[in-house]
């Protein structure tokens, strides 16, 4: 049994009316999954608007490495080190996908004395939210092959039809499919695919609604189809959109769960950084607001990626204002990315760490370029050197003009992350954040795109594939060039290559795709070899996962 399985379970869980009670919420507002989940009705979050906004901080992170990082370690300490130096804190993360899960990185919901529980739950089938936008989404892709069957009164272009249907799953074989075969009775064979959950327009729906009336009215604008003379064919065409959302009422409210330190934690909606907007959803966001004085939460993967899209998309489209940014990195992962093998990190290598320090450098100027004020936090490791530790905070206090302070909390929870909570304190108290988008709404598509490619990637240029041009300047002309970008891009580099470690500059990123989000609101850039449907590895996690004769589930970490 792993450390952080055995930690999970030692420990010991309160019902999850009196962690409401803890964050103000009255156990009428509860919709209990259990003894120690719940979900939040909606007309009790409607409730809180009049009390005032808590003080909202971003966890990002350097980009990731097999090493390993810690980010939403490093949230759930964050929080729990907030609420024991007295400050009234509430977390708000992201649901996890079944793909990683299974695949390759194994469970997502923090690590050793940092983990929100009940961890099983949350990282299988949780209270069903991703099961439910799974099936409104093919709801909708069910709708369009039916409308077309019984005569087509759109005028639906089969060759056009962009909905591609998901599953919450690595599946690298359902990237291209043929849909349709067998003949007049199954409809027309087309060309079609799946992409993965997280990466459907249907979760960016969900995860940026204000509400359940704003959601429909999301989804009643995603284009699904274009007919012959290229007139856009849309959800709300298809009378679809109140049935999805019927499916959706109950997966919309926020889940309310608990960490090992008893700090409450709501956890909804869960799109990837590298293939959609990477955060929780707004309704989450919103309510934590107005029941703590401040809230933590995340964005995937590097802040290249998930705290970009917080910042542009998220924050632009939500009106939220962040007041301060934590950059997670590890002395391991450092190394890596200062060029040492993983089977080497072990061994103190001040050089290579000195080296791989670029990276971490490079996300510090690009946060700060939003008007968000930052700390480093330090994952500590058991094979970390005092030496590197004294290393990096020299170069952060040197060369970056950051504070970089060590984080104990996997082995010591909410003790090791007092020293960041009051930095965190001190920075939002400081009242010195200005939050900017990094560009305006009235900037064209293609020069958002190039905006963030060489201002947050620092590209030479982007190399716009003919088709993805021709679909970006039709995007613009029928009225969605105001809309934000979201880039669709390998997490591991600056750049579209993986190898590209460190903080490489004056490459080209290479945009073979775009696809409009009009529901969502925004338009995704695909860029390089990136799928949105991933594949398993050679060795994936499931085949560790089982259940034990007592019926308790093993291999999740």
């Amino acid at each position: 049994m792993s450390h952080d399985l055995l930690v999970a379970r030692q420990a010991t869980l309160q019902p999850i009316a009196t962690i409401a009670a803890r964050a103000g919420i009255d156990e009428a507002a509860l919709e209990p999954y259990g003894r120690h989940i719940a979900k939040l009705d909606l007309a009790a979050i409607d409730g809180f608007a009049s009390r005032p906004d808590g003080r909202l901080v971003l966890v990002t992170a350097i980009n990731p490495t097999p090493a390993g990082e810690g980010k939403t370690t490093t949230t759930v300490g964050l929080g729990d080190g907030l609420n024991r130096i007295g400050k009234r804190c509430m977390i708000a993360l992201r649901e996890p996908s079944l793909g990683p899960v299974f695949g390759t990185k194994g469970g997502a919901t923090g690590g050793g004395r940092a983990q929100v529980l009940p961890m099983e739950a949350i990282n299988l089938h949780f209270t069903g939210d991703f099961h439910a936008i799974t099936s409104a989404h093919n709801l909708l892709a069910a709708l369009v092959d039916n409308h077309v069957y019984w005569g087509n009164a759109l005028g639906i272009d089969t060759r056009r039809i962009v909905w591609r249907r998901v599953l919450d799953m690595n599946d690298r074989a359902l990237r291209q499919t043929v849909a349709g075969l067998g003949g007049a009775a199954n409809g027309f064979s087309r060309e079609d695919g799946f992409d993965i959950t997280v990466a459907s327009e249907v979760m960016a729906c969900f995860c940026l609604a204000d509400d359940l009336a704003d959601l429909e009215a999301r989804l009643s604008r995603i284009v699904v189809a274009y007919t012959r003379d290229r007139r856009a064919v849309t959800a709300g065409d298809l009378n679809s959109a109140g049935a999805m959302t019927a499916l959706l009422k109950d997966a919309v409210k926020p889940n309310l769960v608990q960490t090992i330190d008893g700090s409450p934690a709501l956890v909804h909606g869960g799109p990837f950084a590298n293939i959609a907007h990477g955060c929780n959803s707004v309704i989450a966001t919103r309510a934590a607001l107005k029941l703590a004085d401040y809230v933590v939460t995340e964005a995937g993967f590097g802040a290249d990626l998930g705290a970009e899209k917080f910042f542009d998309i998220k924050c632009r489209l939500a009106g939220l204002k962040p007041d301060a940014a934590v950059i997670v990195a590890t002395v391991r992962a450092l190394k890596m990315n200062g060029g040492v093998a993983k089977p080497d990190l072990a061994r103190e290598n001040l050089a290579a760490l000195e080296a791989g320090l670029v990276n971490l450098g490079r996300h510090v100027e690009n946060v700060r370029a939003f008007g968000v004020p930052v700390v480093v936090a330090i994952n500590h490791f058991t094979t970390d050197s005092e030496a590197e530790h004294r290393l990096i905070a020299e170069i952060c206090r040197d060369r970056f003009g950051v504070e970089a302070v060590q984080c104990r909390h996997w082995a010591e929870g909410a003790a090791g992350a007092e020293d960041l909570a009051r930095r965190v304190v001190e920075l939002c108290e400081a009242g010195s954040a200005a939050f900017a988008p990094l560009y305006p709404d009235a900037m064209g598509l293609a020069d958002k795109i190039r905006t963030v490619a060489t201002r947050i990637y620092r590209a030479g240029d982007v190399a716009i594939a003919p088709k993805a041009a021709a679909d970006l300047a039709a995007f613009d002309a029928a009225g969605f060039g105001h809309l934000p970008v979201c880039m669709a891009k390998t997490q591991y580099s600056f750049s579209a290559d993986p190898a590209l470690l460190g903080a490489p500059e004056g490459h080209v990123v290479p945009v073979r795709e775009v696809r409009l989000a009009a529901g969502a609101g925004f338009v995704v850039a695909i860029c390089g070899d990136i799928m949105t449907m991933p594949g398993l590895p050679r060795l994936p996690a499931a085949e560790a996962i089982h259940v034990n004769p007592d019926g308790q589930i093993e291999g999740l970490f």
